[in-house]
């Protein structure tokens, strides 16, 4: 594939949003990060993406890091059509999922990325019930058998035709997904508190008495891939069903989706976002990045005064590593007022890794053999823990890049069993020509943990 065949899936995915009412802006920018997240380890991708959103190159990785939570679920507008029951839901998914196949063709070709783009068109397929006729002339990516593209119907998933009388999840069932959690529990706790706080000060409120002054807005601190935005999504919910917010929808963005290309534009382009959040939650990861330079100091002005002006209808969490977000709430004394709270995400132990690994196998219906497992311990043993070191996205990338390695040992598998199709073993983990285990044996299969991650 090329920027054309790309250009020709945009064009598609455009035509298929406006048939389901989407703005055609907000399809765009969902596309650009779709494809930039499936495409990011591609070599030469950020200059055939830029070409085909016009873009500059530059925002290529900021635009990855902003779709990074669609590898494995539906887009935002995506979900939005689904939560609304949208006849055209299917269609829509059908469309990223061709644009997930031209995502693959940007750049030189990789397996990794080839693996990216199977489970991310699988996760758009997964939400609307399976596979649909395409709305597009375009190819469907090369999804690995052993990705289904079919959904058991739970709390989260739910089919295009139900969704609009399935309840919105109590107060009760979000803090049980938050202890769901693996690991976290420092995060739990300071989130159950806060829940209860606030639930107590609207009880006062109801009573006629006095309220202080309790911040809902909040800092999250720690490194990439201890479940920031998974939590954040999490709270969006919780306040909703506390009553504070009306929607509960959360919106994901960072520097670049705020700050314009000159003084004045950046005023417009933050306002926009803060729109799209009113009555729901706004999450900026890396905030620290608006630090530094007028424009940053432009945007976060605007986010101030929305702040203060929309404060019953608007929760704000900002995102990043702890030293840096210091420098942010400092940086304006609008948000030292306002974020009282800093809740600080630990990374995740060695056991706690292996066990969102094994609920990303079973999520997908795979088991790992007991040499898989040891094979990945070894391999966190040995993986450098600094600032760089991805936590969670590690261990997910981990298990993308075994799926791709599982398809290519059987390639010569002409009717692979459902054993054969389900286990990954230790070389599935590794690079056959830069071992990095030594030999085990691979004649047993175990189930993960099916709890809920």
């Amino acid at each position: 594939m090329s920027v054309d065949a790309l250009t020709k899936a945009v064009v598609a995915l455009r035509a298929a949003g406006a048939a389901a009412g989407l703005d055609e802006a907000a399809v765009d920018e969902e596309a650009a990060a779709f494809v930039a997240t499936i495409a990011e380890n591609a070599p030469r991708a950020a200059t055939g993406w830029s070409t085909a959103f016009a873009l500059p190159a530059a925002t290529f990785g900021s635009a990855a890091d902003r779709g990074r939570p669609w590898r494995d679920r539906p887009t935002t507008l995506l979900a939005s059509l689904v939560d609304r029951s949208s006849e055209r839901a299917r269609a829509y998914a059908a469309a990223l999922a061709d644009l997930a196949g031209a995502a693959y063709g940007l750049g030189a070709e990789s397996l990794s990325v080839l693996g990216v783009a199977g489970v991310a068109a699988a996760a758009q397929l997964r939400v609307v019930g399976g596979p649909s006729p395409s709305p597009t002339a375009g190819a469907r990516p090369a999804v690995p058998a052993e990705v289904s593209t079919d959904a058991p119907p739970s709390a989260t998933t739910v089919p295009a035709d139900a969704a609009a009388t399935a309840p919105l999840p109590t107060l009760a069932e979000l803090l049980a997904q938050l202890d769901d959690l693996v690991g976290l529990e420092k995060v739990k706790t300071e989130v159950h508190r806060q829940a209860e706080l606030l639930r107590i000060d609207a009880k006062r409120s109801e009573k006629g008495l006095k309220s202080p002054d309790v911040s809902r807005h909040l800092v999250f601190v720690g490194n990439p891939g201890t479940g920031k935005s998974t939590v954040a999504r999490l709270v969006g919910g919780i306040y909703r069903a506390l009553g504070l917010l009306s929607g509960g929808q959360v919106i994901e963005t960072d520097r670049s989706g705020l700050v314009g290309g000159y003084l004045g534009q950046t005023a417009e382009k933050t306002s926009a976002v803060l729109v799209k959040s009113y009555g729901g939650l706004l999450f900026i990861d890396e905030a620290y990045a608006l630090v530094g330079d007028q424009y940053g100091d432009e945007a976060i002005a605007t986010l101030v005064k929305a702040m203060e002006d929309h404060r019953n209808e608007l929760v704000v969490i900002v995102a990043g590593y702890p030293a840096p977000m210091e420098r942010f709430v400092d940086a304006n004394p609008g948000l030292a007022s306002r974020f009282h709270l800093t809740i600080e995400f630990d990374d995740y132990s060695d056991d706690e890794l292996v066990s969102i690994f094994q609920l990303q196998c079973s999520g997908s219906d795979f088991g790992p053999a007991e040499s898989c497992v040891s094979a990945l311990r070894l391999l966190l043993s040995r993986a450098p823990r600094g600032e760089g070191f991805g936590n969670a996205r590690f261990v997910r990338n981990t298990f993308e890049a075994a799926v791709v390695r599982q398809a290519w040992r059987l390639r010569d598998v002409e009717e692979p069993t459902v054993e054969q199709l389900r286990e990954l073993r230790a070389d599935d983990l590794v690079d056959p020509d830069e071992p990095v285990v030594p030999p085990l044996p691979d004649t047993t299969s175990t189930q993960p943990s099916a709890n809920p991650a």
